[in-house]
C-alpha cells in the first residue's frame, strides 16, 4: 500500500500537512502564491483543508486571512464550522431529509458505494434523532449537482489528491457533492464507512478536529465554535496530524458534538 497515498482524505492546500501552526505562519505564501497552488479538482472547484470545497475566489480569500492569522487559544470542542460568525448547520427540518442519489457512473462498485453511504450515514444517525440521511434510488441515472430532486449527488472521481471530499451545509449546490476515488478500496484500516462517515461530518457542519490547538500540528483556521473536549481519536481527526485512532472510528465525544449541534 501506497502510505502516503493512503494519507490523503486531503492535504490538497499548500502542503498544510506536517507545519506547525508557527513554522506556517513564518513560511505562509503570499494570496497569489496561495491560490495558484491550491489543488483544483476535476470538477474546476478549489480544495482546501484536503477534503473541502471553496466556491469562489472571495471565499478563497477569506479561508486565507484566516488561515495566515493567529489559531485560537485552547479550546473544548468537537467543532462547528462557522459562516460570518453563525454556525453553518442545516435547519431543524432540512437535516431530517438529507437526500442523496449515487452515480451509475461508479460501475460495478455502485452497490458498494450505497452500502459504505448507508453505513456512514447511520453513523452520525446512530447519535441522533434530528440528522436523517435518505437515499433516492431514482435519481441515480442523472445524479450530479444539477439534479434539484436530491440535496446533493454521490460521484466518482480520478485523482492523486484525496481519497473522498464533501462539503459544508453552506456550500452552494453547485459544488454539492460527495466525490470518492477508487483509493477508497484499497485504504488499509480506514474502512470505507469510516471514511464516508468522516466526509458526512463535514456535511453536517463539522471541521476537522486537528486544527484545535490541541493537536499541536495541522492548523488550518479559526473559522469553528467548540462543541465538545478535544478528541483525538475523533472520526473528525487526521491520524497523521497527531491523532490517536488509526481507522477513522466514530467516537463517543462524535456522538455528543452531533447532539450538542442538532439535538438528541
Amino acid at each position: 500500500m501506497n502510505l502516503a497515498r493512503k494519507w490523503k482524505i486531503g492535504f490538497a492546500a499548500v502542503a498544510l500537512t506536517g507545519l506547525t501552526t508557527t513554522a506556517y505562519a513564518a513560511t505562509a505564501p503570499t494570496f497569489q502564491e496561495f491560490a495558484a497552488s491550491t489543488y483544483t479538482d476535476p470538477t474546476g472547484v478549489k480544495i482546501v483543508n484536503g477534503d473541502e470545497p471553496v466556491d469562489s475566489a472571495g471565499e478563497l480569500r477569506q479561508f486565507y486571512d484566516d488561515l495566515v492569522k493567529a489559531p485560537k487559544t485552547q479550546e473544548d470542542g468537537l467543532i462547528v464550522n462557522r459562516v460570518n460568525g453563525v454556525d453553518d448547520k442545516w435547519s431543524a427540518s432540512q437535516a431530517l431529509n438529507l437526500t442523496y442519489c449515487v452515480s451509475t457512473k461508479f460501475g460495478t462498485r455502485h452497490g458498494d458505494v450505497v452500502n459504505a453511504m448507508a453505513g456512514g450515514a447511520g453513523l452520525w444517525e446512530s447519535a441522533t434523532s434530528k440528522v436523517n440521511y435518505t437515499y433516492v434510488a431514482s435519481q441515480d441515472a442523472s445524479c450530479n449537482t444539477r439534479n434539484n430532486n436530491v440535496l446533493f449527488s454521490v460521484e466518482p472521481v480520478a485523482t492523486t489528491q484525496y481519497i473522498a471530499r464533501a462539503f459544508f451545509p453552506s456550500t452552494s449546490k453547485r459544488s454539492r457533492n460527495v466525490l470518492i476515488d477508487d483509493s477508497i478500496w484499497t485504504s488499509g484500516s480506514w474502512t470505507p464507512t469510516n471514511i464516508l462517515g468522516h466526509e458526512l461530518g463535514h456535511t453536517l457542519g463539522l471541521r476537522h478536529e486537528h486544527t484545535r490547538p490541541e493537536s499541536g500540528t495541522c492548523f488550518e483556521d479559526s473559522s469553528w465554535r467548540p462543541l465538545t473536549p478535544y478528541d483525538s481519536a475523533s472520526i473528525m481527526h487526521y491520524p497523521q496530524c497527531n491523532g490517536t485512532s488509526d481507522d477513522l472510528s466514530f467516537t463517543t465525544e462524535d456522538g455528543n458534538g452531533i447532539r450538542a449541534l442538532y439535538g438528541s
